[in-house]
Formats: structure tokens, sequence, C-alpha cells
């Protein structure tokens, strides 16, 4: 049985990581409010540009080059701004990701010494059924473990695709702006 004063403890912990991770989620929102506002700040800024062009053509032609110069940057400046969005994202879901395992682990292991505490006080003659509880628990970790590395390799796995259709993107953007 836990005391007292683990209980408190344990209720400390739990209020501190709660903190930590709000403190990290209003990170997250700080930094994707600083992208989109340097996003809208370029973004006004290059269309007042791009007007200003679009109002000086002298002809058919020159609208038609004018919009193929536009569509490679403009491309590019999206891809740029998915990565830093992805990038965020993925940053605060990682700190997250990280409290989780550490609170997992430590109730794993609270969890484990609940068990032996009860194994140890169990009557004569239960030893089969301690060692069925025992590997039971064991089984739930290693299943939780697995479960862990495969999350690991499907997140991997779709960052790489991201930055795979990112480049995709950006490489067609360019041909496409080449051929005009």
């Amino acid at each position: 049985m836990m005391t007292t004063e683990q209980i408190v403890a344990s209720h400390k912990a739990n209020v501190e990581t709660l903190f930590g991770l709000t403190h990290k989620a209003f990170e997250g929102v700080e930094k994707l409010v600083e992208l989109n506002l340097t996003a809208t700040k370029a973004a006004l800024s290059e269309s007042a540009q791009s007007t200003k062009a679009a109002l000086s053509v002298k002809d058919a032609q020159e609208l038609m080059a004018l919009q193929a110069n536009l569509f490679q940057p403009l491309a590019e400046k999206t891809a740029a701004y998915s990565r830093h969005l992805y990038d965020i994202a993925s940053g605060t879901s990682n700190e997250f990701t990280k409290a989780l395992e550490a609170q997992t682990a430590a109730a794993q292991k609270q969890f484990a010494n609940l068990v032996d505490s009860a194994t140890s006080n169990a009557p004569a003659g239960s030893e089969t059924a301690v060692a069925m509880m025992k590997s039971a628990v064991n089984a739930a970790n290693n299943a939780y473990e697995s479960v862990q590395k495969a999350v690991k390799q499907a997140t991997d796995m779709a960052e790489a695709n991201m930055a795979a259709v990112t480049n995709t993107a950006v490489a067609t953007a360019k041909t496409a702006t080449k051929k005009r």
C-alpha cells in the first residue's frame, strides 16, 4: 500500500507534469502564431508587389511570363510553410509523447512494486498464481513496448513521406515553371 507521503508526491509530480505540458502546448501555439504572422506579412508584401507588376505589363505575353515567374516561388513558400507547420506540430507532439512515456514508465514501476509487495505477503501455496500474475504484467509491459516501437516506426515513415512529397512538389513546380 502507498503511504500518504507517496500519494502526495505522486499528485505533486502529476500537477508538475500537467503544468509542464501546458507550457509546451502554449509554446507550440506561440510558434504557430509567429509562423502565421510572418507568412501573412510576407503574403501581403508579395501581393502588393505582384499587383504592381501586373498593372505595369504591356501585353498578354508579358502577363503570362509574370504568372509563370510567380508560380515557382509560391510553391516553394507553400512547401516551406508546410514543413515549418509540421515541425511545430511534431515538436509539440514529441514533448507530449516523452511526458506520456515517463508517466507510463513510472506507473509500470509503481504497479510492479505493488505486485511485488502483494506477492511477498501471499499465503503459502499461491506461488503459481503469483507467477501467473507476474507473467501477465510482463506480457502487458512487452505489448506496450511493442506498440510504442510500431508507433515510432509509423511516425518515422510519415516524416519521410512528408519530406518526399514536399520535395516532389517543389521539383514539380520548378519543372512546370521552366517549361513555360
